[in-house]
């Protein structure tokens, strides 16, 4: 315990003075373990979180995406540098988008141009308010729906000119995973990562399911803009100071339809899974070299409304070494209603920890101050 004692104190203040209800870190170093826990599972009961709980992993799925379209293209089946429309003929080609310049690599990397999905007004409109999430929480997306959102506001950028977290862009991958391969979307993760890696307690969530095998823990969310405000009016620059005012009780937002996420994020995981699946990906143990090298070819984040002191590859992040010291770290992360995940480590995937709370993301000092406890790095100091 003594080893993990700073540890297990950001632990303890992220149920006290952060909000969350409860927190998990499973930490892999060599062949040394640790688990710690603060908080609860379920608020009503006061059970405590434990080992091997299942929860959605949010954008982590991201990764998943960009591991099967790497594994396709080490097959023979494709480049990521081939455009859109050379797979999905006139599914950009719309509101300013063109389908004959926007890559693959685009799309993981997040540089394709696309606006940010949540934002869009089909979205949230639904899910923006307390009663609209309660109204909407369990309508299924299709995919033709998603590639339709995606859409359906105007270029925020040139192909390549700059990062804009957008999951429209892993909407689009995920139905060339479909039209490629002939396969659905889950299946081919199934074949190229979930079963060679072994992650017996991984998949990609089914569209009709809106629960999570046991044991999971009960997901609560305050992630709902004000009485009044108007979704409309939800921009990048504005969403934090039109958020519910704090104290409000959360709203229990276990059982929901995930489809949404699709292969922009639609995985459910345990920590344990996530750690060996991390490790694979920062190792470069289950893609070829050429195709573990474009994972790990990253753009910068500076400038954006996502993660600061950060680059991006395709479908994970890399700590800036500016702001680390020079230490490399790499990590993979995501977040929705009722559930934040992150998994930072070492390239080696000697070192891994791998962090749950059932609550959505609400600081990423929280995420700094795991990895100053877990590696010694203060992040942007």
């Amino acid at each position: 315990m003594a080893a993990h004692e700073k540890l297990q104190q950001v632990l303890d203040r992220a149920v006290a003075e952060v909000g969350v209800p409860g927190i998990v870190a499973d930490v892999k170093d060599g062949d040394r373990t640790w688990f710690g826990t603060a908080g609860v599972a379920d608020l009503e009961t006061g059970a405590p979180r434990r080992p091997g709980e299942h929860f959605h992993t949010g954008s982590s799925g991201k990764t998943f995406t960009a591991a099967v379209l790497l594994a396709l293209e080490a097959e023979g089946r494709l480049s990521i540098d081939d455009t859109v429309n050379a797979h999905l003929p006139g599914v950009l080609d719309v509101n300013g988008y063109d389908g004959d310049k926007i890559t693959i690599r685009h799309l993981l990397s997040n540089t394709s141009g696309l606006f940010p999905t949540g934002l869009a007004p089909e979205v949230s409109y639904r899910y923006a308010t307390r009663s609209g999430f309660v109204q909407h929480r369990f309508d299924t997306f299709s995919t033709e729906e998603l590639l339709r959102v995606a859409v359906s506001q105007p270029p925020v950028g040139a192909p390549g000119e700059r990062f804009e977290y957008a999951n429209g862009g892993f909407y689009i991958a995920g139905a060339i995973i479909e039209k490629v391969t002939g396969n659905s979307y889950a299946d081919e993760v199934e074949r190229t990562v979930t079963r060679p890696l072994g992650l017996t307690h991984t998949r990609v969530r089914p569209t009709a399911d809106t629960g999570y095998p046991t044991p999971h823990p009960r997901g609560y969310s305050h992630l709902f803009l004000k009485d009044g405000a108007d979704p409309a009016a939800l921009t990048p620059e504005n969403w934090q100071s039109l958020m519910e005012e704090p104290g409000l009780p959360p709203l229990d937002v276990t059982e929901l339809n995930s489809s949404l996420g699709y292969a922009a994020g639609n995985v459910v995981s345990t920590t344990g899974d996530m750690i060996r699946f991390f490790a694979a990906m920062t190792t470069g143990s289950l893609l070829p070299p050429a195709q573990h090298r474009q994972m790990w070819t990253t753009v910068s984040t500076e400038g954006s409304y996502w993660m600061p002191h950060t680059r991006y590859g395709l479908g994970l992040f890399e700590f800036d070494e500016q702001a680390t010291g020079g230490r490399t770290l790499r990590g993979v992360g995501g977040s929705l209603w009722g559930s934040w995940f992150f998994a930072v480590g070492t390239p080696d995937g000697r070192h891994t920890i791998a962090v749950h709370t059932n609550t959505e993301w609400k600081t990423w000092d929280l995420m700094f101050k795991v990895v100053e406890a877990e590696f010694g790095v203060s992040i942007g100091a």
